[in-house]
């Protein structure tokens, strides 16, 4: 027990008795029921516990051990009291709510997964005006992401090639720096492939000079495709430790700038991404072209050239597809069905509008719900888009690359695909229920969420996912507590859990302006584990706070 104490008008003195809470009912039941009436759980009563209450039925008697030990005062010889046992509860090493591991089946082609992706990753912030440098790359890198997208464009003496976002005022830097922090930190996070997605405003010299760079940077790291068109993409597991170039093969350089304008993304306008191109990408001089950049390319991209209908129906060798956030939304409307087919094998990449100027981003499901592998976004961002983004690859053990559901990769019997359109009927249900919070009094001052008493919290559990499944839930708000004890519990129908959210978020009340920000978290519904789990709370920007966290249940029915 302690005291806060609060100055009103810096003469009044608001005293507030400060209590932690003990564990709460349904744990000092549990407890109870598994330790079958002794004073403290054995090994053997929290091997039980585990696997019956927890779910995790690979846990061994050895685990359980291991747990005892690191769990239980120092001064007690064995088995856990109920608050040593509450303690163990509220560790997240131990008691996590998502596997740490990576566990799904590696070996399937790239286009069958969603694949942790940045956009533009070279910008420290907005669009328009911020400056260019290898460190949001490293930052991308550090926590996962696996594709990186560079914008490369001569330099004013037009014998160097820098990274840039072209025709902004953004600051360069150079391509070699960026290479070679990539090269640093590509494996740091995550052992599987790490693809470079390049925007190219390059002349064949200049192409050839990044082919040049990219070799001698990366030496046996980069991967050189067997054929220059494949038929189906190698795996992830085949591609462990290296890195993969993407873009469009090389052309003769355009001096009109008006053709590089249409020719190229067109990110940095708010372009519908269907408009024609009139000229192919297979009209290409290979003597003025650079062969030995055009021999790095693995992943071969490209933008629609006419009717986009045509372009998702094409067949042959695999590819990848741009279409802008946008684009994706109106084409779905008429051409969903061809999308998730052309995603079955291809691979597409959508990415921000370009008048998101302040790098903000959209909601990815638009992109998931239709297979895009490679929803790109502004890392360097903020906002509950990037949220959902960091939940869905917190999955497989973060390593950057999910395995999409099965039936966005099965065709049925009379070829028919997922319509994220259709509603389904429920799958499961989801019930959550939140107990306590804990940690504030550890990682914030006395006065930053009220000045003249502790805060007042409340919890929101939404989930995310297609749109029959969408809800918000809130718990009741706790006032004046550093420790708040809710005990509520919300029942979440699912249709699709394959690919929805659970976005928790606590706030305080604040009833003169806007609710202050005290932690959240998104997590993926289809790697939940079951039973009480203790769930670490992050910041803004998807930091993990260092203490704070909430102690939650978890099951399906």
């Amino acid at each position: 027990m302690a005291s806060h104490n609060y100055k009103v008008f810096s003469c009044f003195n608001r005293k507030f008795t400060v209590t932690e809470p003990g564990p709460p009912p349904d744990v000092q039941k549990a407890f109870s029921e598994f330790a079958d009436g002794a004073s403290s759980l054995s090994g053997d009563h929290l091997l039980r516990f585990l696997a019956k209450h927890q779910g995790e039925v690979d846990c061994t008697a050895v685990d359980s051990e291991r747990i005892l030990q690191q769990s239980r005062k120092e001064d007690r010889e064995s088995g856990l009291d109920l608050h040593d046992f509450f303690r163990f509860l509220l560790h997240d090493d131990f008691n996590s709510p998502i596997k740490s591991q990576v566990h799904h089946d590696m070996t399937a082609p790239l286009s069958h997964y969603f694949i942790y992706t940045g956009h533009n990753s070279y910008l420290t912030g907005n669009q328009l005006s911020s400056d260019c440098s290898d460190v949001p790359i490293i930052k991308a890198l550090q926590r996962g992401v696996r594709v990186i997208e560079l914008d490369l464009w001569p330099n004013s003496d037009e014998d160097d090639i820098e990274v840039v976002h072209g025709r902004t005022l953004t600051t360069p830097v150079s391509l070699i720096q960026c290479l070679k922090s990539i090269k640093e930190y590509a494996f740091v996070k995550s052992h599987y492939p790490l693809i470079i997605t390049l925007e190219d405003h390059l002349t064949p010299d200049l192409q050839a000079k990044a082919a040049e760079m990219a070799t001698q940077v990366f030496g046996e790291l980069l991967y050189y495709p067997q054929t220059d068109s494949l038929m189906e993409f190698p795996s992830p597991e085949s591609l462990k430790g290296r890195i993969l170039i993407s873009t469009k093969p090389p052309k003769e350089f355009l001096e009109s700038k008006e053709y590089d304008d249409k020719d190229n993304e067109k990110e940095s306008a708010d372009e519908l991404s269907s408009l024609p191109d009139q000229t192919s990408e297979q009209e290409t001089d290979d003597k003025q072209s650079a062969p030995e950049y055009k021999h790095l390319i693995t992943i071969h991209a490209g933008k629609p050239k006419g009717d986009i209908q045509d372009e998702l129906k094409a067949a042959g060798a695999v590819r990848r597809l741009s279409l802008s956030e946008q684009a994706l939304e109106k084409a779905s409307e008429s051409y969903g069905a061809d999308i998730v087919r052309f995603t079955q094998n291809n691979i597409l990449r959508v990415y921000p509008k370009g008048t998101r100027l302040n790098s903000s981003n959209y909601k990815p499901h638009i992109g998931w719900t239709y297979g895009a592998q490679m929803v790109a976004f502004n890392m360097q961002g903020y906002g509950k888009s990037l949220w959902y983004m960091q939940g869905m690859f917190r999955a497989n053990g973060r390593c950057g690359y999910v395995k999409k559901p099965e039936f966005l990769i099965e065709k049925g019997p009379h070829n028919e695909v997922f319509d994220p359109r259709r509603t389904l009927p429920v799958k499961k249900t989801l019930k959550v229920k939140v107990y306590m919070g804990t940690g504030w009094s550890l990682d914030f001052s006395q006065t930053d969420f009220d000045t003249y008493s502790p805060p007042d919290f409340y919890v929101k559990v939404c989930i995310v996912g297609v749109p029959a499944d969408m809800a918000k839930k809130k718990t009741s708000v706790i006032s004046n507590n550093w420790f708040p004890v809710w005990d509520e519990e919300f029942d979440f129908p699912l249709t699709v859990p394959e690919l929805a959210l659970l976005r928790i978020e606590v706030r305080e009340n604040d009833k003169s302006q806007k609710d202050d920000f005290g932690g959240q978290t998104c997590l993926p519904v289809s790697e939940l584990k079951s039973g009480f789990r203790s769930v670490p709370l992050h910041d803004e920007k998807g930091d993990k706070l260092k203490s704070v966290k909430l102690l939650m249940w978890f099951q399906f029915r």
